[in-house]
């Protein structure tokens, strides 16, 4: 998807002029920079010391172990998954390659890499995930935890490849920063691993082409920040990477310098990023977990190198934490609010480890878990090596004394009923800064589980690049749990990472306490049309109640309820029976939607897309959607109630 100069013209609207003559100044910078590459600094008597605590490997549950080294053996073999798509070319791998389209990525200039165009590139997010170098953490994580050569051989072999394959400023991989600072604390975590392994020096330290790298990667983070518009969690990757590198590979002139900027921006991203209630700004719960996952492994590196950090860094992920464990569901899965790529911050296990439920436990092991925190079953590997860096932190901090349900500068409420009954409520902004760039047009939408299975649920992401009407899809109104008028989005989109109207939400009340829990709120999206919303959870009856007002234009609807890939759906009318599975029992529910409207199911329609759920980045599975159409003059309300089974 190739960039048009109207694209450029909304993307330039949506910026301040501090912004804009900051990205002038880049665009000077890198015109300087093709003239050449400077020589890095010479090193010399350099040693690795930012080592694991003795007894940290140690601490490692052997589940967790086990469950690490059969991931390490499917990767030794040379099978990967990435998006969907499975790789069994990963013994040597072509970095530039993209599996999916078969085009590989020129190895041009990085500032003259069309990332955008898929037609030139292929899939970029298939071509960057693997050059993350996370699978290879987990490879040398595989080898401290066995003392087995091989996993460490397999690393330094597949590093020496791709040191060759991308020298700096050549290629796709040099594009985006966020990518580089995420490799850097990947280096900095293989490093660490492989520290028992007679060749760890010889590939790091010792080795000129590394170094070359290294330094090269923290000079392009000091001279290319995301900045304004763009200073999201990107911004927040840049700074963990660069504060990871010049703590743990602080051999270089400017290691102190790198350091001191690293550490303040990372603090002043973190506090940006995050409402004071500890929810991420950009109001994408995978979004949160990376960025705690990053200031977390951030926050291991300056403490093990005995680099003061600002007690607002600390306290940001404290509330990061806690927020995540009130939001959480009864099997430990977020919201899927907005945009999700499966990004990690720090791998160091397998797929078959429940990442949220790692985080917490790592949140755990630094801060100290609440009464009302959820257990959080089995173990990881990642959490005792990352707590045995980390310095303890929350005595004496003020915490939330009972779980919260309403954040409110966030606008997300979760509502909670008997039986796992879990419902979401977005009233929240749309987005974060000006082009809200991980936003979707969700106004008033809900998410209802059921002991952790989605029975209406938010579709997800599925893609970003290459597939335009797909990213539409999945980022629209109608792609969510809620109203839409008049035919367009609530919000209006300038690209696939661009909004140039943001809808206005307001969260009238909320009252999560008592037999019956309540939320209500509105937004401006479809002006002069005012669309509200009232949730009900109703305890005893265990009864989700859901009605939507809308005054003041004569508009055709459509109201959307997405059912759950697990959800079967029987519609008669305007009455819906649904069934599903979960250990074996089998549940039900009936849903009855408002009988002024006309009511039709959808399943994995493409033309015009409907009727799908992303279970992750790159993967989409068919499930049922019911649409409501009608059209309200001046004034109507619709109610829907959905009832589950004894």
């Amino acid at each position: 998807m190739s960039m048009s100069a109207g694209w450029y013209l909304r993307r330039l609207s949506r910026m301040g002029p501090r912004e804009a003559a900051g990205r002038a100044a880049d665009a000077v910078r890198r015109r300087r920079w093709r003239s050449g590459l400077p020589e890095r600094p010479p090193v010399t008597g350099v040693r690795f010391t930012a080592v694991l605590p003795e007894g940290a490997l140690a601490a490692v549950d052997p589940d967790a172990v086990k469950r690490l080294v059969a991931e390490a053996d499917r990767l030794t073999a040379g099978r990967v998954e990435f998006f969907g798509v499975v790789r069994d070319d990963m013994t040597d791998p072509d970095w530039q390659s993209d599996p999916k389209t078969g085009r590989r990525a020129p190895l041009d200039h990085a500032f003259d890499v069309p990332y955008r165009d898929e037609e030139t590139v292929g899939d970029i997010k298939q071509i960057w995930e693997p050059s993350r170098h996370q699978y290879l953490t987990v490879l040398a994580a595989a080898y401290a935890l066995t003392g087995n050569d091989r996993y460490a051989e397999r690393t330094a072999a597949h590093l020496r490849s791709w040191w060759e394959a991308n020298p700096p400023l050549r290629g796709a991989h040099w594009v985006s920063g966020i990518e580089l600072g995420i490799r850097l604390l990947s280096w900095v975590w293989i490093r660490r691993l492989l520290d028992g392994w007679a060749g760890a020096p010889a590939l790091f330290e010792e080795n000129p082409v590394a170094l070359d790298q290294i330094w090269h990667h923290q000079r392009w983070l000091a001279a290319f920040p995301s900045r304004g518009s763009s200073a999201n969690n990107h911004a927040v990757a840049e700074a963990a990477g660069q504060l990871a590198a010049s703590c743990a590979f602080g051999w270089f002139p400017y290691s102190p310098r790198w350091r001191a900027e690293a550490l303040r921006d990372l603090d002043r991203h973190l506090r940006a990023n995050t409402f004071l209630s500890g929810i991420n700004r950009e109001l994408a719960s995978e979004y949160h977990g990376l960025v705690l996952e990053l200031g977390l492994a951030a926050l291991a590196e300056a403490d093990a190198a005995g680099v003061a950090v600002p007690a607002t860094t600390r306290l940001v992920l404290l509330r990061m934490t806690d927020a995540l464990a009130a939001v959480v569901d009864d099997r430990l899965r977020p919201p899927r609010q907005g945009d999700a790529d499966d990004g990690h911050g720090l791998v160091l296990d397998g797929p078959d480890t429940d990442r949220w439920g790692s985080l917490l436990a790592t949140g755990e092991a630094v801060f100290g878990r609440l009464d009302w925190w959820p257990e959080v079953p089995g173990a990881d590997v990642r959490t005792p090596l990352l707590a045995s860096l980390t310095e303890p932190y929350g005595e004496g901090v003020a915490r939330p004394g009972s779980r919260p349900a309403h954040f409110a500068d966030a606008g997300l409420t979760v509502l909670r009923g008997p039986g796992g009954i879990w419902c979401r409520c977005d009233g929240g902004p749309h987005g974060f800064l000006s082009i809200a760039a991980h936003a979707h047009a969700d106004a008033l939408s809900v998410e209802v589980r059921h002991d952790g299975v989605d029975v209406l649920a938010d579709p997800g992401t599925y893609c970003y690049h290459g597939q335009p009407e797909w990213r539409s899809y999945f980022r629209s109104t109608l792609g969510h749990n809620t109203l839409e008028a008049g035919g367009r989005d609530q919000s209006v989109s300038g690209g696939p990472f661009l909004w140039t109207r943001h809808a206005a939400t307001r969260v009238l009340k909320v009252d999560a306490d008592g037999e019956t829990a309540r939320w209500y709120a509105e937004h401006d999206g479809y002006r002069p049309l005012l669309h509200r919303r009232q949730v009900e959870l109703a305890h005893e009856r265990r009864e989700v109640r859901v009605v939507d007002t809308v005054s003041g234009d004569r508009r055709e609807v459509r109201l959307a309820f997405h059912l759950g890939p697990d959800i079967t759906a029987e519609l008669e009318g305007s009455r819906a029976r649904l069934t599903w599975t979960r250990d074996g029992e089998d549940r039900s529910a009936v849903l009855d939607l408002p009988a002024g409207l006309t009511w039709r199911a959808h399943r994995g329609e493409s033309t015009p897309p409907l009727g799908w759920y992303s279970p992750g980045f790159g993967r989409k599975v068919p499930s049922t959607t019911l649409v409501g159409s009608g059209s309200v003059d001046k004034t109507a309300e619709f109610t829907t109630v959905l009832g589950f089974d004894g």
